[in-house]
């Protein structure tokens, strides 16, 4: 049943969206030429396995930026900031839903190194398909904000932050209804 809303929805929401998915291309296309509009990153996905996530480019091409993102970061474009403070830069996802590679809702897809650290019961996350949100997403929606706040953002992610979303995530795992997915849907969609 998931499965047939995600991709029924992914289906839906690119035909509606097609014109706005233009239309952000167009202007990264002019804003930031010097690269590719779309940023592609291999992600672990459900059972361990590798696959690429699509989302907009929203930074510069020539960094040395670590696997997280803080907010005000010189690497991140003015209009990169723009898409990533609505979420625009994820649309791309509906592309990964749709072939079923994530979810509307599930934990947030790790880069490879991350995943690594899930020991013994942690592992169990990775039965789930990774989401476009979930509920650490929502918890976590000012992430990058909250890591500015940081003297040691690395270490304050690593040690607070993503524990809790491993905590979050189980708990996710261990009591998931459709009915709850649409609720956290609807949740991220107003705010």
């Amino acid at each position: 049943m998931k499965r047939l809303f995600d991709f029924s929805s992914a289906l839906f929401g690119l035909l509606l969206l097609w014109p706005l998915l233009l239309v952000i291309a167009i202007i990264i296309r002019i804003k930031m030429p010097d690269g590719p509009v779309l940023f592609r990153q291999k992600r672990v996905g459900q059972h361990g396995q590798l696959f690429t996530l699509v989302k907009f480019r929203t930074m510069s091409m020539h960094h040395n930026g670590s696997s997280i993102s803080i907010a005000g970061e010189s690497r991140i474009t003015p209009i990169g900031a723009f898409l990533r403070k609505y979420k625009l830069d994820e649309l791309p996802e509906l592309w990964n839903v749709l072939i079923g590679e994530m979810s509307f809702v599930g934990p947030r897809p790790d880069v490879p190194g991350y995943a690594d650290k899930l020991q013994g019961e942690e592992r169990r996350i990775l039965e789930l398909k990774p989401g476009i949100t979930g509920p650490a997403t929502l918890k976590y929606r000012n992430e990058e904000e909250l890591l500015a706040a940081q003297p040691d953002p690395q270490r304050y992610n690593d040690e607070v932050i993503y524990p809790d979303k491993v905590r979050i995530n189980l708990e996710y795992l261990d009591n998931r209804t459709l009915r709850g997915d649409l609720n956290i849907i609807l949740r991220t969609l107003i705010k």
